[in-house]
């Protein structure tokens, strides 16, 4: 399929599908996800890479890069043949990424555009390593425009292979960043808002990386727990189901320290989520509903059933982040899948607005959206076109819902939902048993209670 042309001088890049490279990682979004939200997948601001390039409403910030470039060359001293000359030697490496075949009508374009493309993600990443909050530069002060870059960066059609950004880095001959350019991608992206006391995000494991969106997936811990090959797509219940049956919904806190707001490490724990039994002699019996007003008791916490969930931040960009790392893992890593498992677990959680409230109440969710109904529908609809049966949450998918199934929270579920669904109820209740208890005291008082 070719791309539209602009203008008479435009490099007319052509994209055809498919290609089969076993290098192959950065993919044209399959029709059936792109057709629920076309506008996750596109870039607003700024084109990387040979799909998106001849977009002619991404053309003012072509200049923008030209002027980056020619500051990047005065800065290292570098002669650009250099670098061209890498770009030539890994031509075929290149568009072995892609899965579309990329094909120009001259070597040269293909060259010119990964150069262009290449020294503004790098000299953009030194600037802000240098100084986030340079007043000359025309990105980094402006948080709408910065914001705007960072998201079209994270996008899966709008990627460079992640290894020449890190040659070319090489070459430009930079010292004193430890771990090279991977140690100024994870900064650009993950540090800008680290806490003074916050642990330097290591980027050991962050080795083998193909492009910035599979550096996000690889931001976040896959869960302790292996991948199963359990069905869990009628499982398990809604928040509020649970909620009513008895289970304890806690957000996950680090350990042995108190609450670092939005700590780095808080973030990439996000898929953590655990399903934890009640640790008391008799198991069989779950007393967690009961002991729920009995908060002040630590003692009592052995007897509650509860779900620990990691904090969960919605904001307006949220669904464009996932949307694209989801799509990522049904292209490349379809029996890995542990975001779209996590989001799957979330969806399968949250049914209504209800439930949302519920998990907000319980500052699980951090909704910046304003509406419950919003996020709600967002996390349903991040699900549509996702398939994959293996998961990473098959033990715990099974916990919920032989938990639910249990006939002792059942019955608990359909005495609160009946009695105490809410205050007014539970006075009612209340107040109506002391009546019938008062009853029967009068009743039975001529033949219990006897004059002495």
């Amino acid at each position: 399929m070719a791309m539209p042309i602009c203008e008479k001088n435009d490099t007319i890049i052509d994209v055809r599908e498919p290609n089969w490279d076993p290098k192959c990682c950065i993919y044209s979004v399959p029709k059936r996800l792109r057709n629920v939200n076309k506008k996750a997948y596109t870039p607003k601001l700024i084109s990387i890479g040979p799909v998106h390039h001849n977009n002619c409403e991404l053309k003012d910030m072509q200049e923008l890069k030209k002027e980056y470039l020619e500051v990047f060359f005065r800065r290292t001293g570098k002669s650009r043949e250099d670098f061209e000359k890498i770009i030539n030697k890994n031509e075929v490496d290149i568009c072995g990424c892609y899965a579309k075949v990329i094909s120009l009508p001259k070597e040269k374009d293909f060259v010119n555009m990964i150069l262009l493309d290449s020294i503004f993600i790098i000299e953009l990443f030194l600037r802000n390593y240098e100084d986030p909050k340079d007043e000359k530069d025309y990105i980094l002060t402006k948080p709408c425009l910065k914001d705007g870059i960072m998201q079209d960066l994270i996008l899966l059609e709008n990627q460079l292979p992640f290894f020449i950004l890190d040659r070319l880095y090489d070459l430009s001959g930079f010292t004193g960043i430890p771990k090279g350019f991977l140690t100024l991608a994870c900064k650009y992206f993950f540090d800008r808002k680290k806490l003074p006391d916050d642990k330097e995000l290591s980027t050991d494991e962050m080795k083998g990386v193909k492009h910035f969106t599979d550096l996000h997936r690889r931001f976040y811990h896959p869960p302790e727990y292996g991948i199963g090959d359990h069905n869990t797509d009628q499982q398990p219940h809604s928040a509020t189901k649970l909620d009513n049956a008895g289970l304890i919904f806690e957000k996950w806190e680090p350990p042995g320290q108190k609450q670092k707001k939005y700590s780095l490490e808080e973030k990439r724990r996000l898929l953590d989520i655990q399903f934890e039994p009640n640790s008391a002699c008799c198991r069989c019996i779950n007393c967690s509903w009961p002991t729920v007003c009995l908060k002040k008791f630590p003692c009592l916490k052995q007897f509650q059933i509860r779900l620990v969930i990691p904090e969960f931040v919605v904001h307006d960009r949220i669904e464009e982040i996932f949307r694209n790392l989801m799509a990522l893992e049904q292209c490349h890593y379809p029996d890995e899948a542990y975001i779209c498992n996590y989001i799957k677990l979330l969806d399968f959680l949250i049914n209504r607005e209800e439930d949302v409230e519920l998990l907000v109440d319980k500052k699980i969710i951090v909704n910046s959206l304003g509406s419950n109904l919003a996020v709600a529908k967002m996390i349903n609809n991040l699900c549509r076109e996702i398939v994959g049966t293996k998961s990473y949450y098959s033990k715990v998918t099974e916990d919920l819902d032989k938990y639910y199934n249990s006939s002792w929270n059942k019955n608990m579920a359909s005495l609160r939902n009946v009695y105490f669904r809410d205050i007014w109820r539970s006075t009612a209740t209340v107040a109506g048993f002391v009546v019938l208890l008062v009853t029967i005291l009068n009743f039975l008082r001529p033949f219990v209670f006897t004059n002495i």
